[in-house]
């Protein structure tokens, strides 16, 4: 019988670990992170809950809601006393700060809010079905792209949710894979939004022209300065001509047949001649899916990710076998993986 009470405990974890991703929902709009970071100390409930402005005939529930964001390893309890449970900040709950650079919230505001959790409800009749319609667009009627354009809070906070992620992946990228960069003239952002990842690597490489290409929509207000500029356009009708065609978190967003026209485009941008005397290259930042060293919560993190993909966008994350076929057909002769950036790799492909 212990068996059947384990499977059964098993199923109840995952018919409830929805309410994980709206406990952490709850704390963001709450800004739980940033009143404890405040107070400057572990803060107990009495004092969150004054800071909060809550009822304080919920601050029971309050006690409830933190027990579990406790248990998610997003706080921690210190000093536990029968009734002064005290909470302070752990790595995670950081990452959750406004004034982080690396703040993560609006990437979580995106996947936890109501227009992304909807398509979920329509992933059995998708793949039963036999419309090419993502989940997305069956459940609202209209792509992802389609929304950002017409909402702008959709819009501001999935550019808010890339940029921050770039400030983080530039981190990594130019301290550990910055020899990659070196010597070239000229660089392009490809779908580069507001220019976070191109405007860290034209400080980095003042002698590098650096440009970031994308929508109207996304660019609108952004303003270049010394050697970055923007360009509106559409990756796939033109990119302009470059040494280095950057791809960050791109790719993953579109089928085989997309992506390899995108990297057509690429090929033609970067041509047969640079700057740089060992060629033009065409540089991805993206998942390699089985291929990484963050054990086995980065590996479930990709597992996770490629069903995000599918269901927004009808994207996908890819293996080295997928990525070296879909290069192949683009017209590459080779490429390189180099794995230093979480669950994601810096992927180098040459002409």
């Amino acid at each position: 019988m212990d068996g059947l009470f384990d499977a059964q405990a098993h199923i109840w974890n995952y018919t409830f670990k929805f309410i994980n991703t709206m406990s952490l929902k709850c704390a963001i709009d709450l800004g739980i992170p940033d009143i404890i970071h405040n107070h400057g100390k572990p803060m107990t409930i009495y004092h969150m809950a004054k800071a909060l402005s809550i009822n304080p005939a919920k601050s029971r529930a309050l006690y409830r809601l933190m027990r579990v964001l406790v248990r998610s390893e997003f706080f921690v309890e210190v000093g536990i006393s029968d009734e002064d449970e005290s909470y302070w900040l752990t790595p995670a709950s950081r990452l959750l700060l406004n004034h982080n650079p690396f703040c993560a919230t609006p990437f979580c505001r995106v996947v936890g809010g109501r227009l992304m959790q909807e398509p979920w409800h329509y992933l059995s009749d998708w793949l039963t079905g036999d419309r090419h319609l993502s989940p997305f667009e069956m459940a609202h009627g209209a792509t992802f792209w389609d929304h950002a354009e017409r909402v702008p809070r959709l819009n501001r906070l999935f550019n808010e949710a890339m940029a921050s992620d770039s400030s983080l992946v530039n981190h990594v990228v130019l301290r550990e894979c910055g020899e990659a960069f070196r010597g070239y003239k000229s660089l392009v952002d490809v779908g580069g939004g507001t220019g976070e990842m191109a405007g860290a690597i034209s400080v980095a490489f003042p002698d590098m022209a650096c440009v970031v290409l994308d929508l109207p929509h996304v660019i609108a207000g952004s303003k270049g300065k010394d050697n970055l500029t923007y360009v509106e356009g559409d990756m796939f009708e033109a990119i302009p001509q470059a040494d280095l065609v950057l791809l960050k978190s791109i790719l993953h967003d579109w089928d085989d047949e997309d992506s390899i026209k995108i990297l057509k485009k690429c090929r033609e941008a970067i041509g047969s001649s640079s700057s740089n005397e060992r060629g033009g290259k065409v540089m991805i930042i993206d998942m390699v899916l089985n291929n990484h060293g963050g054990g086995d919560k980065a590996m479930e993190d990709q597992l996770l990710y490629d069903l995000a993909m599918m269901t927004y966008l009808n994207g996908k994350e890819r293996d080295e076998r997928e990525w070296a076929a879909v290069f192949t057909s683009a017209g590459y002769s080779s490429y390189k993986i180099t794995h230093s950036i979480g669950v994601r790799s810096l992927i180098e492909v040459y002409p």
